[in-house]
């Protein structure tokens, strides 16, 4: 599921990538002919694919009939969506402080901003839109402060926004990070391998050892160390981005058969945990140990899926616009997405009563995508920007840029 979304698409090579750069450098997956860090097009297409699924996620566990096994199926394949993005925030951030490092006093308050007023702003909108339901706690306020203050601490406020909790700590974490990478080059493998298995040996005790985080009281999904192997290998990536980009694209062709093979055994350890006596949904859980290795091929698969993108994109075309428009878009779809399945589906939904399963699906996701887009473009010109979407109000943007050519114009006169 950030970014993250959470983080706009880096142009920044890493350290190793960037190290020695001239402007005699040859083009490479990060730097162009004269040493300028490229724009990393295939992260903007890995968010967008990653957005996509976070959405299909979404609307097929609200809209798939429990015992429908091949909606069931597809659920469990699309739950690598939260895997990736930590991945992704990862391998954004550290990419980007590569290159520029700067005092974590200067970091943290706008990182802070665009995610966590977002997160402040979304909770009371979904706490609030419940509270107002309820007839039997509409008009109890002490009820909605003390539910708001528990969906900020614990990420509960509705069921995507702990994500963003998530984000905030690898926020946090940052320079933490930074020092593991650099302390720790020329034995990455092995930082790798010890974070892979540490990450198996948590999801196989949330997944088939329960008593052994009961401690955490139902909130694995809302803790960092729950998703460490991904947190570790974004930042190990960005740290190797040129020859890890490199590596994508000169191999493209064995990532994707790759990626379709993990697939498949994805679903063969699905299918197994069915016929072991697991409902189609409990099959399909994130917190398991097959998602590491499934959520890990994803990554690399949209990676390589953008790269072509990357290779063959034409700048000004429209299909290039679409692709920089909804990079630019997806954080706020995601955080409003929620909001129109719920209006969709709230009640005795006109939609429900209307388009038969397995339908219901399909149909409930196109108007959440375009709901949800229209809504997020909406927004993106108003006040409210920054806390509905994570994003400076476009409008703002635009009296900037007229302000800055008045001035220009008036020096030149």
């Amino acid at each position: 599921m950030s970014s993250a979304p959470s983080t706009a698409p880096s142009t920044a090579p890493s350290t190793t990538a960037g190290r020695g750069a001239t402007p005699e450098t040859a083009p490479s997956p990060t730097r162009s002919a004269d040493g300028r860090p490229r724009h990393l097009y295939e992260v903007d297409v890995l968010r967008i694919l990653t957005f996509a699924c976070v959405i299909g996620v979404h609307t097929t566990s609200h809209t798939a009939a429990t015992d429908d096994v091949g909606q069931n199926a597809l659920l469990g394949l699309l739950h690598f969506t939260r895997l990736v993005f930590f991945s992704l925030t990862a391998f954004v951030l550290v990419y980007s402080y590569d290159l520029r490092p700067r005092p974590m006093a200067q970091f943290w308050p706008k990182r802070f901003l665009l995610v966590g007023v977002p997160y402040l702003a979304w909770s009371f909108v979904y706490v609030a839109a419940s509270w107002l339901l309820s007839p039997t706690r509409r008009g109890d306020v002490p009820d909605l402060v003390r539910t708001y203050a528990e969906g900020i601490v614990t990420g509960v406020a509705w069921y995507h926004l702990y994500f963003l909790l998530v984000t905030m700590q690898v926020y946090l974490l940052l320079p933490v990070l930074v020092w593991i990478v650099r302390r720790t080059r020329g034995h990455h493998v092995t930082v790798l391998a010890v974070a892979f298995v540490v990450q198996v040996v948590v999801f196989a005790g949330y997944k088939y050892f329960p008593a052994s985080d009961a401690w955490l009281h139902g909130y694995q999904k809302q803790f960092f160390f729950s998703y460490v192997f991904f947190i570790v290998s974004g930042a190990v990536a960005a740290d190797h981005a040129d020859r890890f980009l490199r590596f994508i694209r000169v191999h493209r062709r064995g990532v994707l058969w790759g990626f379709a093979a993990t697939a498949v055994g994805t679903l063969g350890v699905w299918t197994l945990q069915v016929l072991l006596g697991q409902s189609l949904y409990a099959a399909g859980t994130p917190l398991q140990p097959v998602q590491v290795v499934w959520s890990s091929a994803v990554f690399v698969g949209f990676l390589a899926i953008g790269a072509r993108w990357a290779d063959r994109r034409r700048p000004g075309s429209w299909l290039a616009k679409v692709v920089d428009h909804g990079s630019d878009r997806s954080f706020g779809i995601f955080l409003s997405h929620p909001f129109v399945i719920w209006l969709l589906l709230y009640g005795d939904s006109w939609l429900e009563a209307h388009v038969a399963r397995p339908w219901l699906t399909p149909v409930t996701y196109v108007l959440v995508v375009v709901l949800s887009v229209a809504l997020t473009e909406v927004f993106r010109w108003t006040p409210l920007s920054v806390p509905l979407t994570g994003r400076p109000s476009l409008a703002s943007r635009s009296q900037r840029e007229a302000r800055a050519r008045k001035r220009a114009a008036a020096a030149a006169g």
